[in-house]
């Protein structure tokens, strides 16, 4: 998934410095085995508190809409896991 989707304007009111975090953890997460996602993300929430970035629910909700309209099939399956995820706290 390249940057396009970070210029949807459903994103228009997001940070863009939150959208170049997403897109950075996205590259970095692209090559995750499953086993290893519940680890990143822990490591992600880290980071995330360290440079102070976090997201509302309307942000995320926008975010996956727009990430769903740009995805590939994988990239697909992916959101849909780390949305389960997120829907277990």
């Amino acid at each position: 998934m390249q940057n396009d989707w970070m210029k949807d304007a459903t994103l228009k009111d997001i940070d863009p410095y939150k959208l170049e975090f997403l897109q950075a953890l996205l590259f970095e997460s692209s090559s995750l085995k499953k086993e290893q996602m519940i680890p990143f993300l822990m490591a992600v929430a880290k980071r995330g508190q360290e440079k102070n970035i976090a997201f509302s629910d309307d942000e995320i909700n926008k975010i996956v809409t727009v990430l769903k309209r740009h995805a590939s099939p994988d990239e697909l399956a992916k959101i849909e896991k780390v949305m389960a995820l997120r829907s277990r706290k």
